[in-house]
């Protein structure tokens, strides 16, 4: 099969795993129109995979703007809208076939720019929890994609060295991450078709 070489798989879940771009672009449309933020669609899709609050401060500097509110407050409007709405939005991409594949074969964890608890319940929304190991979110991390360490944290919880484990990821940043990581990348584009439906 064609992920055998591997001991460990590690999925992005936005985009990868979960197709889940119709569920941040609501998010990120309520959030920018209720903090004056303008909506530059090709610049929110180069951003997908960047956590929310260094997603803001990126738009903050491009369009010059003084923030009417703070980072944690706009990031819990976000975060809110999403928890409210996710049931709505959300669903496995083809993916899901190759994590059905290697269950209870192979160890098999999430590593994601969203935060753990919210992945946590995406995952089981869109019946993907029993497949995955070990759940890695922003908040578990210091240095979010491209740097290595959400990934470097899926090997070590799983229990498995860096270069035994294969990453599939949709963006640059996760591919950059992964390859920093020292591990095997998989564009889910390129490879498996799996387009993500945000800000197109």
């Amino acid at each position: 099969m064609m992920y055998d070489q591997y001991t460990a798989l590690i999925f992005d879940m936005d985009g990868t795993l979960v197709d889940s771009g119709q569920l941040h672009e609501h998010a990120w449309t309520a959030t920018l129109n209720k903090y004056g933020i303008p909506i530059d669609r090709a610049l929110m899709r180069s951003l997908a995979g960047v956590p929310t609050k260094g997603t803001i401060e990126i738009l903050l500097e491009k369009f010059g703007i003084t923030a009417s509110a703070s980072l944690d407050e706009m990031n819990d409007f976000k975060e809110q809208v999403v928890h409210d709405s996710m049931h709505l939005y959300v669903k496995p991409t083809a993916l899901i076939e190759v994590a059905q594949r290697y269950h209870g074969k192979k160890p098999m964890a999430i590593g994601t720019g969203a935060y753990t608890e919210e992945a946590k319940k995406i995952l089981a929304l869109c019946g993907l929890d029993k497949y995955i190991d070990a759940v890695v979110g922003a908040d578990q991390v210091a240095n979010p994609k491209p740097a290595p360490d959400t990934f470097l944290r899926c090997a070590e919880l799983l229990g498995v060295e860096p270069t035994q484990c294969v990453v599939f990821e949709d963006s640059k940043l996760g591919l950059q991450a992964a390859a920093s990581a020292g591990m095997a990348g998989i564009d889910v584009l390129l490879v498996h078709a799996v387009e993500n439906d945000y800000f197109l």
